[in-house]
């Protein structure tokens, strides 16, 4: 019998269709959960290792539990804390500022100071966290207080001179005396009071000697600058029993609805201009250091002066300040003697004032920090007082305690750059007020809050969400840009990122009188070495700070490859950031 083709095709297809089913009926049982040592796995060599498929199920389900439950702790502590900075923001926090004068990193015990005793002030750094490589952006007080104002680099808020700021030539050919250019309702004062609701108080040096607007800007205001000792009534007042007094009636009578910032402004440690004798403590203060012996720094030298650059003559302020105070070696003993007893009256005076916080019972609600204007020369390059772009000129104090300081960070020491620029925006932070657009600094609590910069801007986004509900204004997330890093060092040497700190910073000082008496100066200072350029006599100089952190051997006209190369690429660092700092960009310096 002849089997037609379409037949064959037919009991082909039912082979293969009886072929499919028993595979799938295979592969089903298979992949069914079944405890049966009969099954499959039956013909398998006998090992008492290998985990029945039951043990796997078991092990696979408890994972998958732990899983679950590990996943619902993670949410409930971000839950947990994102509520916690919720409540942070919405509660107003006080804000104190202690701001010194002429006082540099080193004058202080917690800074490794070995004479000077300032014992408020080395608890306040064991309850918070010290800044050892904090710097100012222009050596000068009234700058520095124009900067701590407004947020910004002299090059943008301009207040050069000290009562007149800088003077502009207008097209009809006349000079006219800009004064302080900052809106009024842009400074740390007026935003804090307007647009944070806070009760804003000065007692001390405002130190710029033009006017603010008291209604835009203060609710208590207390100017006092340039003496020692005054009568004042019936009796003598030294000036820093008078700061003190001020700051406490501010505390007393403040209206207590309102979140409070202060910002106490000590004229110590000041020498008062042209009088001879320049320090005078308090009388109480005399016999303190009266056994000690002050050292002598290294750099104290003839051999220093000699080695400062060729335009520095015997009519350099620095040189005829240093005949003040430093030329002989008993002068040198009871300036510094003095010098020192007047910051730790500043120090006796801190404590008083957190003393009156705690019986209020608000210290624990008070973000405190401890800064000054601007370093000093104690007779270092045979110099005195500051401007220029030396370490001791530069390097301030910077002591921050805040209430949401993570626990691990507290009595730590931080050693990035941190500078005078960023006070204003960690200040406004703080009152739940972002940085305005012209201001050029970031807020410093990155540093130290939920454990580390990098969670601070991996937090960045979920701080977004709650910036409309908790800010004091409703405003975008900060769009200032930050720069691009330096084209040397692969990335090592920049301004800053969302993730990263800055490495390096541009450095100004505007000449005063003439080039001889105090010469302009500038510098891009980085960890490892500093770039100067002075302007008027178009000098330049450089210092490898890791192996002569006493600036003493300029490199300029070094022959080493090495030396020569670092000139060139930080020639050309130092003109960008100069550019940008100059600039109205809106930017993160």
């Amino acid at each position: 019998m002849t089997v037609s083709l379409s037949t064959k095709l037919a009991i082909l297809i039912l082979v293969l269709a009886g072929s499919l089913l028993v595979t799938l009926y295979r592969v089903h049982k298979a992949t069914q959960f079944t405890i049966d040592p009969k099954d499959q796995l039956g013909d398998l060599p006998a090992d008492n290792n290998v985990p029945s498929q039951e043990s796997r199920i078991r092990e696979k389900t408890e994972r998958l539990r732990r899983m679950m439950e590990e996943k619902k702790e993670k949410e409930e502590q971000a839950a947990k804390e994102a509520a916690e900075e919720t409540e942070e923001e919405r509660r107003p926090m006080n804000i104190l500022l202690f701001y010194a004068d002429d006082w540099r990193h080193d004058t202080l015990g917690a800074a490794g100071n070995p004479v000077v005793k300032t014992p408020v002030l080395d608890a306040l750094a064991k309850e918070g966290m010290m800044f050892t490589e904090n710097c100012v952006t222009t050596s000068i007080c009234w700058v520095s207080r124009a900067t701590l104002y407004s947020g910004q680099y002299l090059a943008r808020h301009h207040f050069e001179m000290l009562g007149r700021g800088r003077t502009i030539t207008l097209p009809n050919g006349t000079e006219q005396e800009m004064e302080f250019e900052v809106p009024q309702n842009e400074t740390i004062y007026s935003l804090l009071k307007r647009k944070a609701g806070y009760y804003v108080g000065h007692a001390g040096k405002l130190g710029l000697w033009v006017g603010l607007n008291f209604e835009l800007n203060f609710d208590f205001m207390v100017d006092d600058d340039g003496w020692h000792w005054r009568k004042l009534g019936e009796r003598m007042w030294h000036i820093t029993e008078k700061n003190t007094a001020d700051a406490l009636r501010f505390l007393m009578t403040r209206d207590k609805k309102k979140p409070f910032f202060l910002n106490v402004a000590y004229f110590a440690t000041h020498a008062v201009d042209g009088d001879k004798r320049q320090y005078m403590p308090q009388h109480e203060s005399m016999s303190m250091y009266e056994n000690d012996t002050i050292p002598i720094p290294e750099t104290a030298t003839e051999e220093a002066w000699n080695r400062m650059p060729p335009f520095f003559g015997q009519y350099n302020e620095g040189r005829t300040r240093w005949t003040w105070r430093f030329d002989t070696a008993k002068k040198h003993q009871s300036m510094m003697k003095n010098y020192y007893r007047m910051a730790s009256e500043v120090d006796t005076s801190v404590g008083i004032l957190l003393k009156h916080l705690e019986y209020e019972g608000v210290l624990n609600n008070t973000m405190i920090i401890f800064t000054t204007d601007n370093g000093n020369f104690h007779a270092e390059h045979g110099l005195a007082d500051k401007w220029y772009p030396h370490q001791e000129s530069i390097r301030v104090p910077l002591i921050i305690k805040d209430p949401r300081m993570s626990p691990e960070l507290k009595g730590t020491k931080n050693d990035e750059f941190t500078l005078n620029i960023d006070l204003a925006a960690t200040i406004l932070s703080a009152a739940g007020l972002d940085p305005l657009p012209s201001m050029m600094g970031r807020d410093m609590s990155a540093l130290y809050r939920k454990g580390s910069l990098q969670a601070a801007a991996a937090a960045q986004s979920r701080r977004a969400l709650l910036r409309n509900s908790t800010r004091k204004t409703s405003t975008l997330p900060d769009q200032r840009q930050y720069p691009a890093p330096a084209s040397d060092g692969n990335g090592k040497y920049h301004s800053g990122s969302e993730r990263s700190w800055r490495t390096e910073f541009f450095y100004e000082h505007p000449m005063h009188s003439n080039p001889n008496y105090i010469p302009a100066s500038e510098a891009l200072v980085r960890k490892d070495y500093k770039y100067f350029y002075w302007p008027n006599f178009k000098y330049e100089q450089l210092f490898d700070m890791k192996n002569d952190p006493g600036e003493m051997n300029d490199l300029f006209n070094s022959t080493n490859p090495i030396h020569q190369q670092k000139l060139r690429e930080m020639r050309k660092r130092f003109v960008e950031l100069k550019m940008m700092a100059h600039s109205d960009m809106s930017i993160i310096l």
